[in-house]
């Protein structure tokens, strides 16, 4: 994946409602699976017909999905299989809380007071009244900005009107201003607001209904639950009309929008931005980035005309919506109900264990991640991957000396920006100082809200000034890896460094294919449409030709055209103009991943295994990682959604557009995993 630093913090309202008995018991070690699994291929199918079934059919006969999951994977079942092996980390150190350093003791103390059930179901809504009593006192609309403020800080994932925060300058990437971002809605994307098809008139209809009860759980009556939960979708749908769509924020030009106090100040005459400044210790803060200065416009004009009171309606239901999953089992069931259940089909939700270590990485990741590291990472590890991931910058540095596309003068700036890429491997050089962070065993709402507190000082202290290059955006146990265009940065941390995504024990044609494919995504990011965007240093600016450009845009539009023709469910098909940037990259990495594995290998004698050759192992190797079950409702979120295209068309798409593969496999013209005319762009 890629990552933009305007980019928002993930949920955490999916972890927890209420609760279902588990069945999982803790691991001493995280299990191994092979990187190329024989068991998951189905060899009744014709590789050169559907490469997927193919590789995948398997798989996905033996690994339906679980109640508690809206779809399921390879990087989800190892994600599980790393959360019970971090189950029995934090189990160890909740049983002994006067032992071990003071980060271990927050990390048990925070997983008890998050698995302590009974305590929280003994204090209800009590966690919420509090800052439901900061907007009853409410008076007046100038006191807004400082009670926003103060709501944004203490209150996680809070969907309040807009959000605000710390980012990486476009325009001079070596220091951090304050960022201001369309925000304020609480259903998937805008779209979900302002489509008018039958489909999303129900969905709509399903969401008003969990509103209003959740209205009724905090005390209003049936009518008065339903009348304010009239008001809460108007707001939104209001704010949705005025924010961009998925596919425009793809533009970074369409997110920079650099301005001072005084332009913020004219950009929304009755939204005063002096007391919320104050109240979020930002007051000397000169240099601000608007992202979407349309949304600011008409959202001052809707507090402009709004009433005070549908104002606080408004904020009453965010911060139930927010805190929910915090509470008893009555508000915690409620938001399962609709946004587990409705929106993405889950049947039941994740045992608390699960959801507690979840939420022990989010809020005390790099703490937890210490631990996963010294169990689970070794140093050769890193060695390994980190030589894996500089043959694979050679292939992508003799790719671009070799282009007939590109002229040599975007080449060599092209060149300069993959020399400046910096490698992280596995977890930070410098770990993160929890000492100010304040954990009690009996308090678990509390430790989650001064957590989010926690971080958001922490963030906001960066405003004015330098950029911490050594930062990382995911924490070491995250199965997952992200290039940063401003960074210019990849970023692979250590829970995605495991079997079978990467198999220390097996050969190289799949790792390659699997790891060494994600490198080369990562690596590819950085040209893609997004990242091109972005120069050696990170600053947006245009370092093209105008011709070379013309040509990059030329080739990836063989790629929209090719992936717009998928259906991923119904009669939706992928939104190709969203998935672009990660299409061309799956492309990219594997191309590069299989030069790496080429000159890796080119004087060693390669042997069959399984009834494969070893440029067959590379390919199933690949396409493995992709395996995966998926439930409809959570397709069609995705569909509108997700940059990321189905792992179907994720493993299909690429090798129709690959003539290794079919020289590998002995495809016939004519076959559907060939066609006369492929795609490419690294």
């Amino acid at each position: 994946m890629t990552k933009l630093a305007v980019a928002t913090a993930s949920t955490l309202l999916a972890l927890f409602s209420a609760t279902t008995p588990a069945v999982e018991t803790p691991l001493e070690a995280l299990p191994y699976t092979p990187g190329l699994d024989v068991s998951a291929m189905d060899r009744t199918a014709d590789p050169c017909t559907d490469f997927y079934q193919y590789t995948c059919g398997g798989w996905q006969k033996n690994n339906p999905i679980p109640a508690d999951q809206a779809r399921w994977d390879v990087y989800r079942k190892l994600h599980s299989d790393s959360q019970r092996f971090q189950w029995g980390i934090l189990d160890k150190l909740a049983k002994n809380p006067q032992s071990g350093t003071p980060d271990q003791r927050k990390l048990g103390d925070y997983f008890a007071a998050c698995t302590d059930e009974e305590r929280s179901e003994a204090l209800g809504a009590q966690p919420l009244e509090a800052q439901l009593a900061r907007v009853a006192a409410l008076t007046a609309k100038r006191a807004l900005p400082a009670l926003l403020a103060e709501l944004q800080r203490d209150v996680p994932d809070a969907k309040l009107f807009f959000g605000f925060g710390a980012a990486q300058d476009f325009a001079d990437p070596n220091r951090v201003i304050a960022s201001a971002s369309a925000g304020g809605l609480s259903l998937p994307d805008r779209d979900a607001y302002l489509r008018r098809d039958a489909r999303s008139a129900t969905l709509r209809r399903q969401y008003v209904e969990h509103i209003a009860r959740t209205f009724v759980l905090l005390g209003e009556t049936p009518a008065q639950a339903k009348n304010s939960a009239r008001q809460v979708l108007r707001i939104e749908t209001a704010l949705a009309g005025a924010s961009l769509s998925k596919v425009e924020m793809r533009d970074p030009y369409k997110l920079y929008h650099g301005m001072d106090a005084k332009a913020l100040a004219a950009l929304t005459p009755h939204f005063d931005w002096k007391p919320f400044l104050a109240a979020n210790g930002t007051q000397d803060t000169q240099a601000f980035n608007v992202t979407e200065p349309k949304f600011f416009k008409s959202l001052d004009s809707l507090l402009a005309r709004e009433k005070l009171a549908d104002i606080k309606t408004y904020l009453r239901w965010q911060l139930a919506h927010s805190l929910s999953p915090y509470l008893a089992k009555s508000f915690a069931d409620e938001n399962f109900s609709f946004f587990g259940r409705t929106l993405h089909g889950i049947q039941a939700q994740a045992p608390r264990w699960k959801r507690c270590v979840e939420l022990t990485d989010r809020q005390l990741g790099e703490a937890l991640g210490q631990e996963f590291v010294a169990r689970a990472f070794s140093p050769e590890l890193k060695a390994k991957t980190l030589k894996m991931t500089r043959q694979i910058e050679d292939a992508m540095a003799k790719d671009l000396a070799e282009l007939d596309w590109m002229s040599p003068e975007t080449k060599k700036k092209a060149q300069q920006k993959l020399a400046a890429i910096v490698n992280k491997i596995g977890y930070p050089d410098k770990w993160r100082d929890y000492s100010a962070l304040i954990v009690t065993r009996d308090d678990f709402a509390g430790n989650v809200m001064r957590a989010t507190r926690f971080e958001s000082q922490r963030r906001l202290a960066k405003i004015g000034k330098p950029v911490e290059h050594g930062e990382w955006d995911m924490t070491p146990t995250t199965v997952n890896a992200y290039y940063d265009p401003q960074m210019n940065d990849i970023n692979f941390p250590a829970g995605v460094l495991q079997a079978p995504l990467y198999d220390a024990k097996m050969d190289d044609a799949p790792n390659y294919g699997n790891t060494g494919g994600t490198i080369g995504h990562e690596l590819t990011h950085a040209f893609d449409d997004e990242g091109r965007q972005f120069d050696a240093h990170g600053k947006l600016t245009d370092w093209w030709q105008k011709k070379d450009a013309d040509a990059f845009n030329s080739r990836a539009q063989c790629i929209v055209d090719q992936y717009g023709k998928y259906v991923v469910v119904d009669d939706i098909r992928i939104n190709s103009r969203l998935t672009l940037g990660e299409d061309i990259a799956d492309l990219g990495g594997l191309i590069l991943a299989w030069t790496a594995w080429k000159a890796e290998t080119a004087d060693q004698a390669l042997e069959s295994r399984d009834g494969l050759t070893p440029e067959q192992r590379f390919f199933v190797g690949y396409a493995q990682w992709a395996c995966e079950n998926n439930r409809p409702e959570d397709m069609r979120v995705h569909a509108r959604t997700d940059p990321h295209s189905p792992g179907k068309y994720r493993v299909n798409g690429l090798v129709v557009n690959m003539p290794e593969f079919a020289k590998a496999f002995a495809c016939k013209p004519g076959k559907a995993m060939t066609k006369t005319q492929r795609c490419r762009v690294w």
